[in-house]
């Protein structure tokens, strides 16, 4: 040992001589060796020296730190006291393994039995001619040690957070192959996703979680992959814990070693259903779209605006008979277009080739087809899409042939202003005329004729002869209507039986006489329709703009005044506006406002003209006359307020009046046992049309027990021929079979037949007295009156004489057979009270 350190030493001086050192530098080499500083700052420490056995032979504690721990002697084999039995074997493991071991960890229990931690280096060392030594240190390194720990423990907790943000909580799935493509490991995740522990999916067991459908073609990209090395993409679906399966996007590189081999794959598994289901979705929305744009027959145009190109689709080209092979441009487009139309796609062009394009248009062109040369109807509508600057990009024009539409309609709006059964315009568009034309000639100062026209008695045809006859009068009329009208007049069917023409080369009333003139000459010209001449004829009222109207209205209503006019004062003739035809018409509206008064404040008052049998003068009944009494200006008759009974509304109301009050009076007559024979009240055929009459009737009789053999309901001729004969006949049987008689009142002065006689249940015929008052001096009129009596009498009814005011009369009338009269020779109308007091 002392040689080895006399060599060390001498080794120690010559390295000072060769570096140029003086002894001051000797002497700081000499205090690195014994300062006591460095007790301080050195870790604590004993070095020592062993032979191959592992006998200490020398040692030397290097700082007091070491010795306040630990004991001294550790020569020989005392060290093994101090050292863990573990420690003895990995020492001596480490000294079989190598002349020069790494250090070596080892537990060494102090002086107080506490464990402090070490470590222990060492070398052997072999000089010529001696046996080898083994040099070496231990080293306390127990503080180092903790601080050390702790840093580590630190360093693990941060690397474990930084595996769990970073592998477990993320939503992809990392995998490591090897070479040969066996899965090696698996991210926490997979068993979560698919309830399979990592394990279980080690080498091909991973094939077990995929969706039956998708294996082949997975395995074969992956087999694919491994053969050549490139990355895998491949997506595919993974069976999921709860059963279910989504789907999942695998992508993996290969690493290679120095040489190009593959040494593992790294990859991971990434959650993709979400973006897989958008696509299926955006996939299935594309393919809806494409069907609803095969369905709907819709063609497309596409123009690229960026690249200034344009397409059109299989569909738009099928539309306008285009093969596939013909180049989409303008110029072709607006060769196919109406001449009418071009201007417009032009404009539309020339928008969008200079960047003006609106976000949303349509327009509708007339197309020729390029094959058949046939003319379409093409509705487009465009959508404009643009840039953040605000320049277009794209512009997508869908096309439709509307043809078949613009022709529907056409076919409605002409059914919309047109009759379909004259094919005539309708009320709607000859109106909409009038007022256009009223307008222009107010701007002009020009004038213009107005003619309302009405077929006479048409009907008496639907009644007599059916509708079918009374349609082909229409029609007929219409058309000669239209051959005679003027060649600049609009004409129309404007309702019923009521036909208008407006024409600005009849412009005054002269001008509107004569063609009336030529019109009521074509309509003399019986219709025939299946053989039978169908007679009619016509009524006319005529108006001149300027003269007799200023306005549509106006003008209107001065034609319907004159229409009125005319039918009321002989028809078959033109009557132009007149000034007291407005007179006339506000006197009906009197009449019509008297009357709604009349019945609203109850002033309605039955008066009582007796029948009698003019042989004895005795009172066989009365019949029930309306008058109206008003408060101030007195009783007045149904004159009156004439018009209110063609009113079908105030006529059924001033009956309903009526009934009331003459059934309460004959059931006051009856209460007073007086027995007024048979009243009569005078029912029209608005009556049997707006509600059961019958039914009515017998119920009001019945509320105040009055026996139907008192009552009697008088009838004239038209309620057999207007509409709803059917009605009055059954209401008629009704009354009578419940002991209620029937009079046909008037009769001889209408249009009822010998058939009406046999058909409805009349009891009574009363002559009109129309007939009675000049049957003194006109044979004629006692002739009729002869024959009226003997039809009566053969028909086994009673025949009543209406007007007989003298004596002569009667005697006529008795002589020929009629004994029943009624007139002012047998009593003038009286109201209850006075026929009352009379009669007691």
């Amino acid at each position: 040992m002392d040689r080895f350190a006399d060599r060390r030493f001498g080794e120690f001086a010559s390295g000072l001589a060769r570096e140029g050192l003086g002894w001051d530098s000797f002497f700081y080499r000499n205090e690195l060796s014994f300062s006591p500083v460095f007790q301080r700052v050195s870790p604590p420490l004993i070095r020592w020296i062993a032979d191959r056995r592992g006998r200490i032979l020398s040692r030397e504690i290097m700082s007091d730190l070491f010795a306040r721990h630990f004991s001294g002697d550790i020569t020989g084999n005392g060290w093994r006291a101090m050292l863990d039995r573990h420690d003895w074997k990995a020492l001596a493991d480490a000294a079989r393994r190598s002349a020069r071991p790494d250090p070596v960890p080892v537990r060494m229990r102090t002086l107080a039995g506490e464990t402090r931690t070490g470590i222990v280096r060492m070398t052997l060392v072999a000089e010529p001619d001696e046996a080898p030594l083994w040099y070496g240190t231990i080293e306390d390194i127990d503080e180092r040690h903790d601080l050390d720990r702790h840093a580590l423990a630190a360093a693990l907790a941060e690397s474990r957070q930084h595996y769990r943000w970073s592998v477990e909580l993320s939503p992809q799935v990392p995998w490591t192959a090897s070479a040969s493509g066996d899965i090696e490991e698996v991210g926490p995740r997979w068993q979560e996703l698919t309830g399979i522990a990592p394990a279980r999916a080690r080498g091909r067991g991973w094939i077990d979680s995929l969706h039956p459908d998708d294996v082949d073609r997975t395995l074969a990209v992956w087999s694919e992959k491994l053969r050549t090395g490139d990355p895998v993409d491949v997506d595919y679906r993974l069976r999921l814990s709860d059963g279910g399966y989504r789907w999942m996007r695998s992508r993996a590189s290969a690493r290679r070693d120095a040489k190009g081999r593959i040494v593992r794959w790294y990859g991971t598994l990434e959650d993709i259903h979400a973006q897989k289901l958008a696509q299926r979705e955006l996939a299935n929305s594309e393919e809806r779209f494409r069907l609803a744009v095969q369905s709907a027959r819709l063609g497309i145009w596409d123009f690229d605006a960026v690249a200034g190109t344009r397409t059109w689709s299989r569909e738009f080209r099928t539309m306008l008979g285009l093969s596939d092979t013909e180049p989409a441009t303008s110029e072709l487009a607006l060769r196919l277009v109406h001449p009418e139309d071009r201007p417009r796609l032009a404009e539309m062009l020339d928008v969008v080739a200079s960047e003006r394009m609106p976000p949303h248009f349509e327009a509708t062109l007339r197309v020729y087809r390029a094959d058949t040369g046939a003319l379409r109807w093409i509705k487009s509508v465009g959508w404009s899409s643009f840039s953040d600057s605000g320049k277009p990009l794209r512009v997508i024009v869908t096309f439709q042939d509307v043809t078949e539409e613009r022709n529907s309609e056409e076919r409605i709006r002409w059914a919309a202003t047109h009759d379909p059964m004259t094919r005539m315009p309708n009320r709607a568009l000859w109106q909409a005329t009038l007022e256009e034309m009223t307008e222009q000639a107010r701007r002009t100062g020009e004038s213009f004729g107005l003619i309302l026209v009405d077929i006479d008695d048409l009907k008496r045809t639907n009644d007599t002869l059916g509708h079918d006859a009374g349609d082909a009068l229409l029609c007929g009329f219409a058309q000669r209507f239209a051959s005679c009208a003027p060649a600049d007049a609009m004409i129309g069917r404007l309702g019923g039986d009521e036909f208008g023409m407006i024409a600005p080369s009849l412009a005054s009333s002269a001008a509107l006489s004569a063609w009336s003139a030529e019109l009521l000459g074509g309509v003399r010209v019986p219709y025939v329709h299946n053989g039978r001449s169908l007679d009619y004829g016509i009524s006319m009222g005529g108006a001149v703009f300027g003269e007799h109207g200023e306005d549509a209205a106006e003008l209107l209503k001065a034609a319907d005044l004159a229409l009125y006019a005319s039918k009321s004062t002989g028809r078959g003739r033109l009557t132009l506006f007149q000034s007291q035809l407005r007179a006339d018409a506000q006197q009906r509206s009197s009449m019509i406002h008297m009357a709604r008064q009349a019945i609203v404040d109850d002033l309605v008052v039955p008066y009582y003209q007796p029948k009698a049998d003019m042989r004895t003068g005795r009172i066989l009944g009365y019949e029930a006359l309306l008058r109206w009494e008003h408060p101030r200006t007195g009783v007045h008759s149904p004159d009156t307020i004439a018009a209110a009974f063609d009113n079908a509304e105030l006529a059924v109301e001033l009956t309903e009046k009526m009934l009331a009050k003459v059934v309460r009076d004959v059931d006051r007559w009856l209460r007073a046992g007086h027995d007024p024979g048979r009243v009569a009240i005078n029912a029209s055929a608005a009556d049997f049309i707006q509600h059961d009459f019958a039914d009515y009737v017998l119920a009001h009789l019945a509320r105040c027990a009055v026996p139907p053999q008192q009552f009697e309901i008088e009838v004239t001729e038209t309620v057999f021929l207007g509409r709803g004969a059917e009605q009055v006949e059954r209401a008629l049987h009704r009354l009578s079979s419940a002991g209620v008689r029937i009079a046909l009142d008037d009769f001889g002065t209408g249009y009822a037949s010998l058939s009406h006689l046999k058909q409805y249940p009349v009891d009574v015929l009363k002559i009109d007295r129309s007939f009675i008052s000049n049957i003194e001096q006109d044979a004629g009129d006692a002739v009729i009156v002869d024959a009226i009596v003997k039809l009566g009498s053969s028909l086994g009814m009673e025949v009543v004489a209406e007007g007989v005011e003298t004596a002569g009369q009667v005697e006529m009338l008795i002589a020929r057979g009629c004994t029943i009269g009624q007139g002012y020779l047998m009593g003038r109308p009286r109201p209850w009270a006075a026929v009352r007091s009379r009669a007691a």
